[in-house]
């Protein structure tokens, strides 16, 4: 055997001992998700959760987080602040000591915490160790102390910086650019996130504010009124059945736990909806999972209405009684209990285990509830009936359940006849296709493995399940087939042990009509079949939107980005850049690199002002100085004005209301109230600008700058192009490649046959899916209700709110 093939000796030189913050840093992902927008966000909720612990253990009031203008981020609160007393086992500043160690922190104690969202300790240290910089100001004791840290290691020793008469932790990062592959925080996540926790806060006092100083947007988030105010939210786009919100707050002990205090608040409306929507929070984790608190819940709901249903007698004798599944219907609950023990069922804190918190939520629930009941027997005679109706059509969507339950895996008779099904009875590799069309199915059928891959094809749009009891939906054809397909039943009766398919997978075309169809078909999934998008097992296939061929072959590219950079790639390999001035060229792998920054220019810089403001990106990227571009944008009389702060812009804008006596007509967005065509001044915020500055820095660092009227000129083409703008050399880089390609644009599945269908979108080898997830499961309710349900005012108001945000239009 010769060398080269040899395995390496596995010894003690084969271990590697990463110290500190290293591990975090080589795979930020097992701590925070992923390195893209959701775990960019992560690093704020671990913070802001810190703040949100100071206020449950009572020290604090008020938490201040601002989006700053240098894409950093800034958490302050009003607590206790971190502890900077030498530790006295590490011998360093306590604070040093919870910024650099993992599973460092005063949730392991007790005494300091009695309820706490964060369990483990490696919450701001993960903060720390994924941030370019990051410092912390303690305000504790009449003095005030900083300390700074850079990509997790210490690099300012922890200093005293004065008195002063505040108290509170301030904590400002700024995302590692090395580490996420976007630094660009979203407003409207983080004010969701906030909103959210300032319900679960409100009875507490908490108010929290949320600043951006990139667009001077601000939102204090304060609601005394606690889970009633979050129930109202999540209604407020749906028809009442109760006026008012239930609402109950106690804290209650054990026999079996006598020292431990559990805090239960529970609110709840009813609306004509045919679903359920009940949220559980432990210690302000929203445990989608469920667990024994919500099973308490449910418990405590059910008894007390079939208790007053027989006091009242308002069922008559001989008559179905209705079920918690019938009670629960159009039922909005949020439950939120303060565990000082929580045991969770997996590291993702899904589902609370404690089995003494369901006996504890019932018996504060129930007994208030059963009082609300005999107070208020208009209300109660109401749910009785819409749980009586939701009998009724139990039963008869009992009826039609039993035509779509799946008598056996192996008794083929039972299942749909267009289903073209599997060999294989092998769960983890087995698929399901939920294909538009019968064009397309026909192509899927024929281009599939017949082993592993079952195609469904699906005529026109199925039902929309979010305007249909169950009993219609299980009448619906497409829908039945479905649920037949898969095996596990529906609503509260699946047996996931039962299903068939360990992917489900919905392929549609990628025109206006597949993407409805597509959003019917998650509705049913989210409201109907929901644990298998929890399994992971819910997926959507990428069609291509290209087929690129060439002399040497061809291959499919599923996005605009993928297109831009294969061009690059192949016009590297013909294509040279010249300077007319000074006759600098590039060509090879010079040229390749140059490239990946001018695509990132060109993509980035598309997006940086809003469509609205018709403005060009060269007329933005001609302001770079060779280190910063402009971060806000004014228009007066046809004029752009460029500002570097937010502050400036306000001035500026401020000048012009003098010179124009006061009245000032400015338009700032969507949502102004004043139009863009108007407006004496309009306004913008530049995102990107940080990002497309680095981009910029990286091409004069390798020579190519735009700066002083230097002319570029790519040769090798067909014809020589002079380029005056990164994105038009970008452009043309990519113009000058396609001349020897044939690039075909695909609208729907129905223009493959079944070889490219395979090739392109079904081949596990080379296929692209994503995985159906929910991240907010609050915030995904609200999107199906708006856009699903009958309320064409806030479907129409929604619309015109984000009409301005589409990238992919099809007319």
């Amino acid at each position: 055997m010769s060398s080269e093939t040899q395995p390496q000796a596995y010894d003690a030189q084969s271990i590697t001992v990463l110290e500190g913050l290293q591990a975090v840093r080589v795979r930020p992902a097992m701590y925070i998700g992923d390195t893209d927008v959701r775990g960019l966000h992560h690093l704020i909720w671990e913070v802001v959760d810190n703040s949100m612990d100071e206020a449950l253990a009572g020290h604090a009031r008020n938490c201040w987080v601002t989006l700053r203008a240098d894409g950093g981020v800034s958490v302050r609160d009003d607590g206790r602040g971190i502890p900077v007393d030498m530790h006295p086992t590490e011998k360093k500043p306590a604070v040093e000591v919870a910024l650099t160690k993992l599973h460092a922190g005063g949730k392991f104690n007790k005494n300091a915490y009695k309820v706490s969202g964060g369990l483990h300790g490696v919450g701001v240290s993960c903060v720390n160790a994924l941030s370019e910089w990051l410092e912390v100001i303690v305000e504790r004791d009449g003095k005030a102390w900083s300390i700074g840290f850079e990509r997790g290691d210490t690099k300012k020793q922890l200093k005293e910086l004065g008195a002063s008469d505040r108290r509170g932790t301030t904590v400002t990062w700024k995302p590692d650019a090395q580490i996420f592959t976007t630094t660009e925080i979203d407003w409207t996540r983080v004010a969701t996130r906030l909103r959210e926790l300032s319900y679960l806060m409100g009875t507490r006092g908490v108010t929290i504010t949320l600043e951006d100083e990139r667009t001077g947007q601000k939102e204090t988030y304060h609601h005394p009124e606690g889970l009633q105010a979050f129930v109202a939210h999540i209604n407020r786009e749906r028809k009442l059945l109760t006026p008012d919100v239930v609402h109950v707050q106690k804290i209650a002990t054990t026999e079996q736990y006598p020292d431990r205090e559990y805090e239960v608040e529970v609110a709840f409306q009813y609306t004509d909806a045919f679903t359920e929507t009940v949220h559980g929070f432990v210690n302000n984790i929203n445990t989608h999972g469920g667990g024994t608190h919500i099973q308490g819940l449910r418990t405590a709901l059910t008894r007390s209405l079939s208790t007053f249903i027989k006091k009242s007698k308002l069922v008559k004798e001989g008559d179905e009684m209705p079920t918690g599944d019938d009670f629960r219907e159009g039922l909005t609950a949020i439950l939120s209990i303060k565990v000082p023990e929580p045991q969770f069922e997996g590291q993702t804190k899904d589902k609370l285990g404690n089995r003494e918190v369901a006996g504890i939520v019932d018996g504060v629930v129930a007994p208030y509830l059963e009082v609300y009941l005999e107070e208020h027997p208009a209300i109660a005679k109401a749910l009785v009936q819409k749980a009586v109706r939701a009998a009724e059509a139990r039963e008869a969507a009992r009826r039609a359940r039993e035509l779509v339950q799946r008598k056996s895996a192996l008794a083929s008779g039972d299942l749909p006849t267009k289903l073209a099904d599997c060999q294989s009875n092998n769960l983890e590799e087995s698929e399901l296709y939920l294909v538009e069309g019968d064009s397309a199915g026909g192509s899927a059928k024929g281009g599939r493995d017949r082993r592993f891959q079952a195609i469904l094809p699906l005529k026109g749009k199925i039902l929309n399940v979010e305007r249909a009891r169950i009993d219609k939906m299980l009448g619906h054809s497409e829908i039945k087939t479905i649920i037949l397909a898969l095996g596990i039943g529906i609503g509260d009766e699946i047996d996931m042990s039962k299903l068939r398919y360990g992917k489900t997978i919905i392929m549609t075309d990628a025109d206006v009509d597949g993407s409805h169809i597509r959003t019917l078909l998650l509705t049913f999934f989210f409201r109907h079949m929901r644990p298998i998008i929890d399994a992971g097992r819910l997926y959507i296939a990428q069609p291509p939107l290209y087929k690129l061929t060439t002399k040497k072959g061809s291959r499919y590219v599923t996005t605009d980005a993928e297109l831009k950079r294969i061009m690059i790639e192949r016009g590297v390999e013909s294509l040279s850049l010249v300077d007319e001035k000074g006759g600098r060229a590039f060509e090879g792998a010079p040229l390749r690199q140059i490239c990946e920054d001018l695509r990132r220019v060109e993509d980035l810089s598309r997006e940086a002002l809003p469509s609205w403001t018709r403005v060009s990106a060269d007329a933005w990227l001609a302001r770079f100085d060779g280190t910063r571009l402009p971060t806000h944008w004014a228009r007066v009389g046809g004029v752009d004005h460029w500002f570097d702060s937010l502050v400036e812009q306000q001035n500026f804008v401020e000048l012009q209301r003098g010179l124009h006596g006061g009245a000032l007509r400015l338009h700032d967005g969507p949502q102004s109230p004043v139009g863009r065509d108007e407006a004496d001044v309009v306004t913008a915020h530049v995102t990107h600008a940080d990002d497309v500055a680095r981009a910029l820095t990286s091409l004069e660092s390798k020579g190519v700058s735009f700066r002083d009227a230097i002319d570029w000129q790519v040769a090798g083409g067909k014809e020589a192009v002079v380029c005056r703008s990164p994105v038009e050399l970008s452009v043309a880089v990519r113009k000058s490649a396609q001349g020897d390609i044939d690039v075909q644009r695909y609208k729907g599945l129905g223009e493959m046959d079944a070889d490219q269908l395979w090739e392109s979108t079904m081949d596990p080898s080379r296929r692209k899916l994503y995985l159906v997830q929910v991240e907010d499961a609050i915030e995904a309710d609200r999107i199906f209700t708006t856009l699903m349900s009958e309320d064409v005012v806030d479907r129409r108001k929604y619309i015109e709110d984000h009409a301005l945000e589409v990238t992919n239009l099809d007319v």
